[in-house]
């Protein structure tokens, strides 16, 4: 396995490695470029489970 480092640009809706755009621009690392392409996809799929998480624990009647 290598070291190379991968992120998703927000800006450019592209794949780029660390020499990339600003850190507040990209989501990763990530450890390959297929993985990477695929950022917004994990996103969204790690949003949905803490908000079906959260949702759950609202159920349960706890209180922040």
């Amino acid at each position: 396995m290598s070291d190379e480092r991968w992120f998703y640009c927000l800006k450019h809706h592209t794949v780029e490695g660390p020499e990339g755009c600003r850190a507040a621009d990209r989501l990763g690392p990530y450890p390959d470029k297929e993985t990477a392409a695929r950022a917004l996809e994990i996103a969204r799929e790690r949003t949905e489970a803490v908000d079906e998480a959260d949702a759950e624990w609202r159920e349960r009647g706890s209180t922040r």
